[in-house]
């Protein structure tokens, strides 16, 4: 089983940007779908951002399009998250996940049989 280890959580403000990093151990992540998610104090994890294998299919929560940027480098066996123009509602703890899936489950977090222990991003307004 994979071991995925995020980091380049932080505090930043309102406007500022962060990049995230997850790095997997154990297994190559070259077929695997990856994704990242998150959860605020008092809800729901949430799905953010995901890249099936062949990384010509990113897919955005509505709520960071156009500002996140999801990528892999299989070679390095890492995923990142590029997270520009970040607001205080982006403040959560962020999880990096992966799993054998299908296009139509890559936002569903039941879906992922891999996940990290995540990392805490703090957006000062």
């Amino acid at each position: 089983q994979v071991r995925l280890v995020e980091s380049g959580g932080g505090l930043v403000q309102a406007g500022g940007s962060l990049r995230l990093s997850c790095t997997a151990s154990a297994r190559t992540l070259r077929f695997y779908t990856v994704g990242w998610f998150r959860q605020a104090p008092g809800k729901e994890r949430e799905f953010v951002a995901s890249l099936l294998w062949d990384s010509r299919t990113p897919k955005y929560s509505d709520s960071v399009k156009g500002r996140f940027t999801i990528s892999r480098d299989d070679a390095k066996m890492t995923i990142y998250l590029q997270m520009n123009s970040l607001k205080p509602e982006d403040t959560a703890v962020y999880y990096c996940a992966s799993g054998l899936i299908s296009t139509t489950s890559v936002s569903s977090s039941r879906a992922y049989s891999d996940w990290g222990q995540g990392t805490q991003v703090t957006v000062s307004s």
